[in-house]
């Protein structure tokens, strides 16, 4: 998948790793790039750096109907980004109710599976294309203490396999990109070394240029994708004290 002179939408695209990525995807040469953000004013100062090739779309992916408006604006399409994401800092039984658990669902998955349905269609009309979503290392290895968002993530990454097989006929290439602790607003409770969302964004766009099916974006992932393989049951045990922790920490 060629970069230069592509159309890429990020979803999340106003901070953090979206933006990132809008910035790497100006960099390597793709003619235009959509931020989708709820709020588009979040957008302004990315669109300010180069309103030529920048715009801001209203999206949020929890919405359908603005899932639908976004498809219907942005027809040229040919690389989506599916970066928007929840973390609520909560429980699945600790939780005084599933209103978290919900949110985190809807954003990380539905939102997600909602985003490739729109699309696909815009990108089979343009070529094939692009998908690539960002996962998490809490989507290949349980982690209790991030309640919701682990087994969302996990619901995502299966999705990501069964969305690549459907569009594979379409000539739609699908990416997952499994990313570890990063930093940014969502990782802002965790202490240690974190990587920066430039470096994230950059190992992104490599696996969609190559078409890597699945891609650790950074040493955390590969630690924990090391660890999994090596004694699954010692990393559960390992994730398992971390609900006990009083500070989350990279270890580095």
């Amino acid at each position: 998948m060629e970069i230069e002179n592509a159309v890429a939408l990020v979803t999340g695209g106003n901070r953090g790793i979206g933006e990132a990525f809008v910035r790497a995807f100006l960099a390597a040469g793709a003619r235009k790039v959509y931020v989708g953000a709820r709020d588009p004013q979040a957008a302004a100062h990315l669109v300010a750096e180069a309103p030529e090739k920048i715009f801001a779309v209203k999206l949020d992916v929890t919405k359908p109907d603005e899932i639908a408006a976004a498809a219907a604006q942005c027809g040229d399409v040919t690389i989506l980004v599916n970066n928007a994401g929840a973390f609520n800092h909560d429980r699945l039984i600790a939780s005084p109710d599933l209103a978290p658990v919900r949110d985190e669902m809807e954003v990380n998955y539905f939102g997600m599976v909602g985003m490739c349905r729109a699309f696909a269609p815009v990108l089979a009309k343009n070529g094939g294309g692009a998908i690539a979503n960002v996962l998490s290392a809490g989507g290949i290895a349980a982690s209790p203490a991030m309640g919701g968002y682990s087994p969302s993530k996990f619901a995502a990454r299966a999705a990501t396999v069964c969305i690549r097989a459907e569009l594979a006929d379409q000539g739609t290439q699908v990416n997952a990109l499994i990313v570890g602790s990063v930093d940014t607003r969502m990782a802002s409770h965790v202490a240690g070394a974190k990587e920066k969302p430039a470096d994230i964004a950059s190992v992104g766009l490599n696996a969609i240029r190559r078409n890597v099916d699945e891609t650790d974006t950074d040493r955390m992932a590969m630690e924990v994708r090391a660890a999994l393989a090596r004694d699954p049951k010692a990393l559960e045990r390992s994730m398992a004290r971390m609900l006990k922790a009083t500070q989350i920490s990279t270890g580095r």
